[in-house]
């Protein structure tokens, strides 16, 4: 399910859209999100999606590649279909499930966060597929340079974005071990409704998470030998400085 994820991954390339530069990429991105998000219609989607298509094709990498990537984040998309149709009142009751309304409001809004969602996934999945770590580095730290008159740290923070940007895949693939792992102690995964789900998913996120403090197979030691040396070092400096 995880090695579904495309975004923080680079597909190495000659195509179009490979050879922008990444000043450029990083621009039209931002765009594209924010068109994304001031867009109120559901018809008005057909833009960006003409938009987005286009891009893909340019970009010599394959539909299904791009679109695999929302494989994994179709139950956040789902959750967050059911909150807002549920939950958003407004104009005319379509219909009821229990003691729920589904109000014209709320399918609407509904499926407008699920299209920003679709929409902002696929566009970071351009991005990222298309640019190798060097060239968004180069090109963060190259469209934050004003900044550094003021002293802003421009250089470290690019540096900083790009490493946790390339990092989704490596922790994508730690939480898939983990997973297997629990998996074959019995853990469930795939069963129940949504909140069974969510239990289920405390014993992967609790390894994950700290795993930075679990146990080595050769643990460090001082020795005698690294307390001498100090001792000796530090004798040699006060021996010279005296």
């Amino acid at each position: 399910m995880f090695n579904d994820i495309t975004i923080g991954q680079y597909f190495p390339g000659n195509s179009v859209i490979h050879r922008l530069d990444p000043r450029s990429k990083l621009i039209l991105t931002l765009a594209f999100i924010i068109w994304v998000f001031v867009l109120n219609e559901i018809w008005h989607y057909i833009f960006p999606a003409i938009y987005i298509c286009t891009v893909i094709m340019l970009s010599g990498i394959s539909v299904r590649y791009y679109f695999k990537g929302i494989k994994p984040l179709w139950p956040i998309i789902v959750l967050t279909l059911v909150i807002n149709i549920f939950f958003t009142k407004g104009g005319p009751v379509l219909f009821n499930i229990g003691p729920l309304e589904v109000t014209q409001a709320g399918l609407n809004q509904a499926i407008l966060i699920a299209l920003r969602l679709v929409f902002l996934i696929v566009g970071a999945s351009v991005l990222t597929l298309t640019t190798s770590p060097v060239q968004l580095t180069d090109g963060i730290e190259r469209l934050m340079g004003p900044l550094q008159a003021i002293n802003f740290p421009v250089g470290e923070l690019a540096m900083m974005m790009t490493i946790a940007l390339r990092f989704i895949p490596t922790l994508l693939e730690e939480t898939d071990r983990i997973m297997k792992a629990q998996m074959a102690r019995g853990a469930d995964f795939d069963t129940g409704n949504i909140l069974d789900k969510a239990k289920s998913m405390v014993p992967l996120l609790v390894p994950l998470f700290i795993s930075k403090g679990r146990t080595k197979f050769k643990m460090l030691k001082f020795s005698r030998l690294d307390y001498g040396a100090a001792i000796f070092t530090a004798a040699i400096i006060i021996i010279s400085v005296i």
